[in-house]
């Protein structure tokens, strides 16, 4: 089970440039309920440069589970339901704080979030780690756990009203439909941490309707997910930085620094191999950067510069 502790990340977080920008002070543990105001209200809440004060004094009554991510991040879209779920099975006893690290650098930055998803806890305004990466839900609960124990440990026992809306003001959004069969089967697999079972639930989804997009978007990730298990990023950087030529030792570094969040890395990489290889080692270079195009989205920027890139090299 992954350590936490209070002290864990004191003086290497500097969260001071965000402690000002409280709009209000948080609720007490007897207060906490509809009056609480902006960010600090409800059990799930979307967190902003600006309101971030507002979550940092909340963290004194509650625990807050802050949960760094982005649109284009795939391991971050299999983590976070995770986390949603295990934080409204604490009933009221954790706040989950959502992060768009693109839309809010500043957190990003106090943070030191070199790669997401970054789950960190804030107790009595202090950051205490969690995990990084997508873990199984098993472990999410274990590390929750664990977060309550510390939470007690420092007097951080208050709670929020369960029912409280996922963003100030708004009611709480209807109960999602059920997930179709081969759907729920890979996401139980994910959970698992069995990526391969869940590429082969997706794989036969897409069987069964090729056009299923939500299969093909999980397909992908899964076998990104899959390929970085158990892979130390910086044995991983060793040996690409020793074999520059060894396209699958390029490929190991790629895959980790796009589940890290680090895509343009990512491209640069495989484009540079690409340029560099052999006319009989193009293709699957190539394939595995179209891949990675998918998993992030034609319509990020850094893809289409990434494709533009590709096509001056084709031709």
């Amino acid at each position: 089970m992954t350590e936490i502790s209070a002290a864990a990340l004191r003086g290497a977080v500097d969260l001071s440039s965000l402690r000002g920008r409280a709009a209000q002070p948080a609720p007490t543990a007897g207060e906490a309920s509809s009056e609480g105001q902006g960010a600090a209200r409800g059990l799930v809440v979307d967190v902003t440069d600006a309101t971030f004060g507002e979550i940092l004094e909340l963290s004194r009554t509650v625990p807050v589970v802050v949960d760094l991510w982005a649109e284009w991040c795939g391991p971050c879209k299999q983590l976070s339901p995770i986390i949603e779920k295990v934080t409204r099975e604490q009933h009221g006893r954790v706040v989950l704080a959502k992060v768009d690290v693109d839309a809010n650098p500043q957190i990003a930055q106090a943070f030191r979030a070199q790669s997401i998803p970054l789950v960190v806890a804030l107790i009595g305004g202090q950051p205490v780690p969690m995990f990084t990466g997508a873990v199984p839900e098993e472990q999410v609960r274990e590390v929750f756990a664990k977060l309550l124990e510390v939470a007690a440990q420092n007097g951080v026992t208050g709670s929020v009203p369960v029912g409280e809306s996922t963003e100030a003001g708004q009611a709480e959004q209807p109960e999602e439909q059920p997930l179709p069969p081969l759907h729920a089967e890979a996401y139980a697999a994910i959970e698992a941490g069995d990526y391969k079972r869940a590429a082969d639930a997706y794989q036969r989804a897409l069987a069964e309707n090729p056009r299923d997009e939500d299969a093909r978007a999980g397909l992908g990730q899964v076998r990104l997910l899959d390929r970085v298990q158990g892979l130390d990023l910086h044995e991983a950087r060793a040996a690409a930085a020793a074999s520059p030529t060894d396209v699958e030792a390029q490929f190991r570094v790629a895959d980790l620094d796009l589940a890290g969040g680090h895509v343009e890395d990512a491209f640069s990489r495989l484009l540079d191999l690409f340029s560099a290889a052999e006319p009989d080692q193009r293709t699957a270079i190539r394939e595995r950067l179209v891949e990675l195009f998918g998993l992030i989205g034609a319509s990020d920027p850094r893809v289409a510069a990434a494709r533009t890139r590709l096509t001056s090299l084709l031709f």
